[in-house]
Order: structure tokens, then sequence, then C-alpha cells
């Protein structure tokens, strides 16, 4: 069993909202429910019960509820959500309305706005007229080619009051990229801002909309946000207005369109590198319950609260960090690269706003330790209680490095979900004890179990699957009438069983240890090797900037090869070569140790970070990678092409 880095102390635990949900959840069924594993148990055994008392404890608003809460409950898909329920996002997340701070923005440059709860509700208000007036009913969707600004946000909660489809892309996406995205779900209106900012560099967003529309359907309007011009030169877009020039100033009421519990709120993408992105559609009530369950089970936020998550309107985890105004918490918004102007920058919002909860990528705190950044000499964070990393298994060595060199007192939570159904499957919990290299707990409601060849394994490693329905499983996938395209996503492997696509473990805590991507995982003489098991090993030598791993089919076998990109000052020789995989072997088992160990300039990601461990494959065996468009920094594939070390 791995160490303990952190416990909670008795008054945290009493003071926690999920030790209120407990109370709460032993009166209402009159059993003993004294610790997580109880309580995750009843949730998992009892779901109908389980969601009702979350819809209660949360205070969701809705016009109607319903008497029923599942409907055909062993169907995956299928299942339907309290069906006869008729409720609004929006309004959930607008039922705060005094001059406590909703949204704080920030940027790379400087820049600080902030608005209230009640500046939030008249803003929405405003653009909801100005967006009814250009047409916009339930079921239209609307898009935002957008950087992380509080409009963005402003705008999103305008579509959902209306029962409209809110779906965006990043404005650092290229043309293809765009184009694949709007192509598939035809908005009624675009809003963009004229650029965003980056690593010290402005980009002009205009220009890049005018290559891409004329390759989607026709608009209904184009939208632009102000952002780095006051008043900015709509030549490229002359078909644009202005969003003061859209919106009604006049309007200072909301009229929230009443949904189903399944009606559509958002269409997010996935990443696209095996073809053009899947466009998945998620409904507005299980995210809306969802989100409320991990923002105030899992991550214990409320009123008093300020989360700041980095993160890009094209990810998943803007759109988690949002729903947080459904719990009243204060949300900080950045705009810009998290090392600009210097690598402390994310610090030093997290000390002057008084951030409660801190997310981000376990890339970003592994770049933090290699910079040699200590946030806890250099920094006041009190308020600081939580810290939040997802995108990819954060390893044992950054474990250590947050409580030596960030905050010994602290709830770090990480937590993997993904784009498919918008939140988590394994989460934090502020009850429970932080161990290195686990994440803490399977997520309430939510019935993850790890399967090797149909049936659950006992000890060890296999596929993360859930094997009941929940609130959060996505409704579709947009222009898949048949539903076939969801199915082969997610039930082909096993019948009537959600397969999430990691390569996982549950440990003997209760914990969770992902061990990095099914389809990635790595196979030398038949034995399973997850790729994170290897970069957990590799990241702990000094000289390694980066790594990834695949699998090249050689000689009626499979040889583990790894790639590394080296900090400055070093050089792949044998002495280094020998270091990584006695490090490697001393921590793992000898099929772990790569066969070639080979460096490279550059390693290709995708928009949010993720390695691409199949793109490089197939560029290695001579496959095409169908859509490149999807990847960050495509040129660092063509490293990959003709490595001579791989010919031998």
């Amino acid at each position: 069993m791995n160490r303990v880095l952190w416990q909670p102390d008795r008054t945290r635990i009493e003071r926690s909202n999920l030790h209120r949900f407990m109370q709460q959840a032993g009166e209402r069924t009159g059993v003993n429910i004294d610790s997580y594993d109880r309580l995750y148990r009843w949730s998992i055994d009892r779901p109908d019960e389980f969601w009702s008392l979350v819809w209660d404890f949360t205070g969701v608003l809705s016009s109607e509820r319903g008497e029923r809460v599942l409907v055909d409950g062993e169907r995956m898909p299928g299942a339907r959500w309290f069906p006869e329920a008729r409720l609004n996002y929006a309004e959930n997340l607008l039922r705060y309305r005094d001059d406590r701070p909703a949204l704080v923005f920030r940027n790379e440059a400087g820049l600080r706005d902030s608005l209230s709860y009640a500046g939030l509700y008249r803003r929405v208000a405003q653009v909801a007229a100005g967006l009814r007036r250009a047409g916009v009913v339930e079921g239209d969707r609307v898009a935002g080619f957008v950087p992380n600004v509080i409009d963005t946000a402003v705008v999103m909660l305008a579509t959902a009051s209306l029962g409209a489809v809110w779906t965006a892309c990043s404005p650092d996406f290229g043309l293809q990229g765009i184009i694949d995205r709007f192509g598939q779900t035809t908005p009624k209106v675009l809003f963009t801002t004229d650029g965003y900012l980056y690593n010290g560099k402005s980009f002009n967003s205009l220009q890049r909309l005018a290559q891409v529309l004329p390759h989607l359907p026709p608009l209904g309007r184009l939208v632009v946000i102000p952002y780095l011009d006051a008043a900015p030169d709509l030549g490229p877009v002359p078909d644009a207005v202005l969003l003061d020039d859209f919106i009604d100033p006049a309007a200072m009421s909301l009229e929230f369109t009443q949904v189903a519990f399944d009606s559509p709120l958002c269409i997010l993408y996935s990443s696209g590198t095996t073809g053009v992105p899947k466009c998945i559609v998620h409904g507005v009530g299980g995210t809306l319950l969802q989100h409320l369950k991990e923002h105030q089970l899992h991550t214990d936020l409320g009123r008093e609260d300020t989360l700041f998550y980095y993160a890009t309107c094209g990810w998943m985890m803007w759109n988690w960090m949002l729903s947080g105004l459904a719990s009243g918490t204060t949300l900080v918004l950045f705009d810009g690269s998290p090392f600009a102007p210097t690598a402390t920058v994310l610090w030093d919002i997290v000390e002057q706003e008084g951030v409660t909860a801190f997310g981000t990528s376990a890339k970003y705190i592994a770049a933090q330790e290699k910079a040699g950044v200590r946030p806890g000499q250099s920094h006041r964070l009190n308020s600081l209680r939580t810290l939040l990393s997802t995108g990819s298994s954060l390893t044992n060595e950054s474990f250590e490095y947050v409580y030596r060199e960030v905050k010994s007192d602290l709830c770090l939570s990480s937590i993997s979900g993904g784009t498919d159904i918008l939140s988590c499957f394994a989460l934090g919990c502020s009850i429970l004890p932080v161990r290195a290299g686990e994440l803490q707990c399977r997520g309430l409601g939510m019935a993850v179990d790890i399967w090797d060849e149909g049936r659950p394994v006992t000890s060890g490693k296999g596929e993360l699957v859930c094997t009941r329905p929940f609130p959060a499983m996505p409704i579709g996938f947009w222009n898949d009438s048949d539903g076939q395209q969801y199915r082969d996503a997610y039930f082909n492997t096993f019948d009537n069983v959600w397969a999430h696509g990691d390569f996982a473990e549950l440990t003997p805590a209760g914990g969770v240890v992902i061990h990095g991507r099914s389809d990635a995982v790595l196979n030398p003489g038949g034995v399973r090797i997850g790729t994170a098991e290897i970069y957990r090993q590799v990241e702990k030598v000094e000289a390694v900037q980066e790594a990834v791993a695949i699998g090249q089919r050689w000689q009626d076998d499979v040889r583990v090869v790894l790639f590394l990109v080296l900090k400055p000052g070093y050089r792949l020789d044998s002495v280094l070569e020998q270091e990584i995989r006695q490090t490697i072997r001393s921590n793992t088992t000898p099929r772990h140790v790569p066969e070639k160990i080979i460096q490279v300039a550059d390693i290709p990601r995708t928009r949010t970070g993720k390695l691409v461990e199949l793109a490089i494959r197939n560029t290695v065996e001579g496959l095409p990678v169908k859509n490149l468009a999807a990847l960050a920094n495509p040129k660092a594939l063509a490293l990959f092409r003709e490595l001579p070390q791989l010919r031998c």
C-alpha cells in the first residue's frame, strides 16, 4: 500500500459537505453510514435513493421534478433519469444574485476584471435577449471560438437559459480543426473575440475565422467580443457585429426555458487524432447533477470558496469549472500561458485571489518541479485547501513534490474521467487520506470496476469499466441517428457495460491507479504494460524533460521503444541510457525496460496536452494519422517517421 502523505483532521472532516451528506443519508435510510466506503456502496446499490438525495442536498432548482428517479435502470445505454423533470441549467448557476464575486478574470498581461453574481445575472439577461432576437430557440446550437474570458461564460449561460446548445473550441485550433467541429454541429450564432494572448504574443482570431467561414454552413450571426482592442477592426469579417450592438442593454431579467432532464446542454469534441472528432452531446440534468456532486461532495466547495482551474474553453474542465457557480463559488478565469510572464504566474493568482481550490494538469505540476519552482516558499498559500490534477496520471514524485514544496496541509486530488462523461470516474475526497500515486476514491454513484476478458479482476490491472448507468452518460453523438457510433465507442468491448478505455487497477485502500490508455498499452511477450508505469520512473531521471513510449512490432513480437526530450545541456549517451534502464528495472519489472531509447527534439501532443502514443505508433509503423489538425504541434510527428534507430 502506498505511503500516506496527508490525513484530514477531525475538524475538517466534521465541517465537510460530505460529512453532512452522510448524516442525511443515514437519517433517510435508517442505515449507519459512517465511512466513505459504506456511502459508496449505498450509492451503487441504491442509485435511485442516492441521486434523489443529491438532488435535495444540493438544492436543484426545477419547475417539476416528478416521482420517478430511474427508469430502465439495467440498460446501458437506455436508462432514463428523472424522466418527468423540467429544469434549466443556467437557472441553477444563476440562483445567487448578490454582490459576491462570481467571476474574476486575469490574463498574462496583468489585466484583472470581475463580475458579481448580480452583475452576471444582468449581463446574461442582456445577451440572452440578443440571442432571442437573432432567432435562437431551444435546440439551436450557439458556438464559441473564444478564449477563457468573462463574456465566454456569459454567452454559454445565455445560450443555456434559452434551452439552446453550447459548443466551443479554443482559438488556438487550426483551420481544419475548427471546420471539423463546427462544420458538423452547424451553429446558428458564432461568438468570437478579436484575438487572444499566449506566451507574450497576441493572435488575431478574425483573420483565421475569415478563412474558416466559407467552409461552414451559413451563420445567422457572427458576434465579435472586443478583447485585445476596444474597437477591433472587423474588416476580415465584414458581416460581423460587435457584442454591444448585439445585446439588449435594457434587459434586466431572464425567462429560463424549462427543458427535459436529458435535453442537450452542450456538445464537446473528442481529440480527433484517429479521424474526424466525435461530437459528444451532454444532457442538462446529468451534467448539472454530476457536477454538483463532484463540487460539493468530492471537492467540498461552497459559497466561501474560490475555484481556479487552468483550462481552455475547448477542454471539458472549463465546463466542469463553470458549474461551480451553482454552488455559489467564485471562479477565477485565466487567458494566457501558465509560464508567462513568469513560471509562477498561476501561483501569483492563487495567492492574490485567495484561491481555495486550484486545478491544473499533471504535466504542469511535473514542469513546475523540473523548473525548480517552490511555491510554498515564494508565496503565501494560506487559503489553499485543495489542489486538483487531471489530464494524465500524476506520478508518485509529483505527489511528493506537492507536499514538500507547495503545502503540507492540502488535499491533493488527482482526478480522472474525460470528455466522454464531462466529469470523473475517480476523484478526490476531503475526508480520506491521500496516498502517493493514487486517486483517492471511485466517484459516488459510479459503479467503477476493473475487468479483463469480460470478468471482474479481483486484484491487478485491467480495463476500467462502469457496470451500471449514471446520469452523466452522454445522451448521444451528434448526427448519429441510430446510436451505433455511440454504442461502438463505449459498449463494443463488453455488453451493457461502459468500457472507458483506461488501463487501471483498484488499490487495497479503495483508491485507483491509472496506468495509461488501453489502446496504448504495450504488449511485449504478451504481457500488458501501461505506459504511465514507465513514465513514472523515467521522470525521476534529472536529465529527462519529457518522454513517450510505444510498442513497435518487431520480429513477430512487440518491443518497447522510449522517446525522450532532454533538458538543455544533456545528450543521450550510454551512461544516461543505463541510468534510465536501471531506474525502470529497479522499480517495475524487466519487461518494462525499453529495448530502444531514442532522443527526439519534440513530442506531439493534443491541444489539451495529452500524449498521442497512437499517432506516434502509427507513424513509426508507416500507417496514416487521420487528423493532424487535432495536434497542437503536428510538425513534431514528422520527427518519428525516418528514425534510423527504429530499423534495427
